[in-house]
């Protein structure tokens, strides 16, 4: 059976800000999981069993329409968490979840959150601001796929990957980035060539390196800034 963490192994950003004495009260009820690539934690209209707090690795929120078309209208990483359906005392999600790029988390499961949410008032209030934060995120992925170019929305997305990861090396497979933008895998290729060519990524066997972050920046339209600076205003520290 898995142990609960030490206050001082937390590494999600989100749990981190939480007062000692919040943090301590929920310890007991965490437990490291690993979150290994693809692995679906919700499903449309299934029940939330559980909130995750991820410490590595990257969630992707997923819309899944009827025809099969796929695109992503959201990520968590280390600075957040999954489950804000829960906050609002709604037991089943819209979307599916996804692990987009594998790492481990805490899981807590949705009775205990529940009653963490309504005992723990630091708790509550951070997540609640967490739930805005992350809401003007989708509500900004939403108008940039509705009006930017591919080559634009393909910066904001690789920017976001590269705040939630360690390095600058992301392993990103063309077929994965074309389901995350609801594009054709040959759009990708373009989309990567022309980044490649300006010499701010290296794009090859599933791999994209981040070469020049300020000229993807510039690249990049300005959903990206906008998202940003919501979190940093709300939560009161940045992303990455």
């Amino acid at each position: 059976m898995a142990t609960s963490p030490h206050r001082s192994s937390i590494r999600n950003r989100l749990l981190k800000a939480l007062p000692p004495e919040s943090l301590d009260r929920i310890l007991p009820k965490l437990v490291p999981v690993e979150l290994p690539l693809r692995k679906q934690l919700y499903q449309p209209d299934r029940p939330i069993e559980a909130a995750y707090f991820p410490e590595e690795g990257i969630i992707s929120m997923v819309s899944v329409l009827d025809e099969g078309m796929q695109a992503e209208v959201g990520m968590a990483g280390r600075e957040g968490m999954l489950g804000t359906p829960l906050l609002a005392g709604v037991e089943t999600s819209f979307v599916e979840s996804m692990v987009q790029l594998g790492g481990s988390g805490l899981r807590m499961e949705a009775h205990a959150f529940r009653d963490e949410v309504e005992a723990n008032r630091p708790f509550r209030t951070l997540l609640l601001h967490y739930s805005e934060a992350h809401q003007a995120q989708m509500i900004q992925t939403a108008a940039c796929n509705g009006n930017h170019g591919l080559e634009q929305r393909f910066a904001r997305w690789l920017l976001m990957v590269h705040d939630r990861v360690d390095g600058d090396e992301m392993s990103l497979t063309q077929e994965f980035i074309a389901v995350m933008l609801s594009v054709h895998r040959p759009s990708v290729t373009v989309a990567a060539g022309i980044l490649q060519r300006a010499g701010l990524i290296r794009y090859a066997a599933g791999r994209v390196t981040m070469l020049d972050r300020p000229g993807l920046e510039a690249v990049c339209c300005e959903c990206y800034g906008a998202v940003r600076r919501r979190f940093e205003t709300v939560m009161g520290q940045p992303v990455s």
